[in-house]
């Protein structure tokens, strides 16, 4: 979720402040870093400065800023982006304030310059962060773009200037990957030869902050005769906010999707979120032939132009099955890697960034723990020095010495609930909260394992007495929903990982959430 806090002396500073989305929870909650124990160790940031607009970089700047009232420096799509967040929320948007490329700011004992990087977002920057005694790089996420279709490369001279650092904080996410990561223009000239061989409509999936992406596709419709509608909240807002600040202008016209269905299918590309497999994003919708809008038909092109992010393949995996079900013809990246291009550095890239800055120390975040050791092994191989492996809640200090974990902060999972954040509930109710609980809550869960993932086999079957009602159908949506979204292989994980999300769902639609007693037992597979 790339909350990243900087202490000199007494002065603090936070680097992006990101959310993930809780896909094996019912409903997909937002879960934000937890702030809870930063008073009590004397840590209130003086500012928040923004490297980019991704929603793992400032989803929960909304969520967690009023704890600390201080500015937020943005570029200026991040800071509209923001603005949009607050906005919701009913909050005033006077704390962001819009910082240009290349602009330095001070801020207590630190200074900060915004040195532009290419990512798979428009104003990415690392940040050189420095006191009097320090010189260190936060890189936030990118990669070294030739084509980058939005904004210019990177200037190596700009990098080259400002060697020796003391440390780079960097991107580890694709240190396994051989090689360099295929360039945003590449991906448009593969997108529109994709385009012209597609008979029927074609539905493009990708992250709706890609704006390059976006635009390759609109430049690719517009050749290929086709007319653009966008399908998803968060990619229609990320449009608009783009165009407001010119980075559109050539973008065709919009058709509302209510309005497809009477063009001819030739004719239509619709652009569209869920690309993870998101349950409830507009790709799966359309999937499940649960949009009110537009019905796939089997002569229809769906093209997954994103990586799975780690922990979404088995999701993926089902709503590509889901859309192979309808006879949709499905492009994703293992047979078509020429229509994604990563945002992220490859091995020869971060060797090219390290010759360039010269660090003398590396500390590699970002990705799971593989891809941070091929970081550190890579470091290694250059002569950096890179002795740790930083995890969540490490409190890390460097000095004259090197670098040196101090100790680990307890942290709590927190997630947003009914306009709020709290604690996760966990598997087991607190005992202090048993006194509380009213009724009995008993579910005998006959299910069986397909190729889509696991499914309930007849009707419910549950005996339920506490003083709330309880909406049978309402569950009943929700289980089968949760059931092809978990990924274990026998009844027995499969009831340790439905557990959770049962404890929380019955917590958000009683009053008072009853003992619960899960059996699952297991049926011959279906034909």
């Amino acid at each position: 979720m790339n909350l990243n806090l900087y202490g000199y002396r007494h002065d603090w500073l936070a680097i992006d402040c990101g959310m993930m989305i809780r896909q094996d929870l019912p409903g997909g909650p937002l879960q934000v870093p937890d702030i809870e124990r930063l008073p009590e160790q004397g840590i209130r940031p003086r500012a928040l400065f923004i490297t980019h607009g991704h929603e793992d970089h400032i989803g929960a700047a909304a969520w967690l800023w009023p704890h600390w009232g201080c500015d937020i420096y943005a570029t200026p799509l991040a800071a509209g982006l923001l603005r949009a967040k607050f906005a919701e929320r009913g909050l005033p948007d006077t704390a962001i304030r819009v910082v240009a490329p290349g602009e330095a700011l001070e801020c207590g004992g630190f200074t900060l310059r915004y040195l532009p990087l290419t990512h798979s977002i428009p104003e990415s920057c690392a940040l050189l962060v420095t006191t009097p005694h320090h010189r260190v790089l936060h890189t936030g996420d990118w990669k070294l773009d030739p084509e980058p279709l939005i904004g210019e490369p990177v200037d190596p001279e700009l990098y080259r200037a400002i060697a020796p650092v003391d440390l780079v904080v960097g991107d580890s996410t694709n240190a396994c990957v051989p090689g360099t990561s295929r360039s945003e223009g590449e991906v448009a000239r593969a997108l529109e030869r994709t385009v012209a061989e597609c008979e029927g409509r074609v539905i493009v999936s990708c992250f709706a902050s890609n704006l390059a992406r976006i635009l390759a596709l609109g430049r690719a419709a517009q050749r290929c005769g086709r007319r653009v509608a966008l399908v998803g909240r968060s990619m229609q807002r990320m449009v608009s906010v783009a165009r407001g600040l010119g980075y559109l202008d050539d973008f065709p016209p919009l058709v509302p999707i209510r309005d497809v269905g009477y063009l001819p299918a030739e004719e239509v590309m619709i652009i569209a979120t869920g690309s993870q497999g998101e349950s409830r994003a507009a790709l799966s919708r359309l999937a499940r032939g649960g949009h009110p809008d537009l019905a796939l038909q089997a002569d229809d092109t769906v093209i997954f132009s994103a990586k799975a992010i780690p922990g979404n393949e088995r999701l993926i995996e089902r709503l590509q099955a889901a859309l192979a079900r309808l006879g949709v013809r499905v492009l994703e990246e293992g047979g078509h890697p020429e229509l994604h291009a990563s945002g992220h550095p490859a091995r020869a890239e971060l060797r090219t960034l390290y010759e360039w800055v010269r660090p003398h120390r590396l500390l590699p975040v970002h990705g799971e723990l593989r891809h941070q050791e091929a970081h550190q092994a890579l470091a290694r191989e250059l002569g950096i020095d890179a002795p740790l492996i930083p995890g969540n809640g490490d409190w890390i200090q460097l000095d004259a010495d090197g670098l040196a974990l101090e100790r680990r902060l307890p942290l709590t999972p927190r997630i947003v609930h009914e306009d709020s954040v709290r604690d996760l509930a966990g598997l087991e109710p607190h005992p202090r909260a048993r006194h509380e609980r009213e009724g009995e809550f008993a579910l005998l869960l006959p299910v069986t394992l397909t190729a889509s993932g696991w499914q309930r086999v007849g009707r419910l079957l549950l005996d339920y007495t506490g003083p709330s009602p309880l909406d049978d159908t309402a569950f009943a949506d929700w289980l089968d929903d949760t059931l092809t979204r978990l990924n274990a292989e026998t009844p027995a994980a499969l009831r340790t990982q439905l557990q959770g999300p049962l404890h929380q769902w019955l917590a958000d639609h009683l009053r008072r959430p009853p003992t619960l007693h899960l059996q699952i037992s297991a049926a011959e597979a279906l034909q």
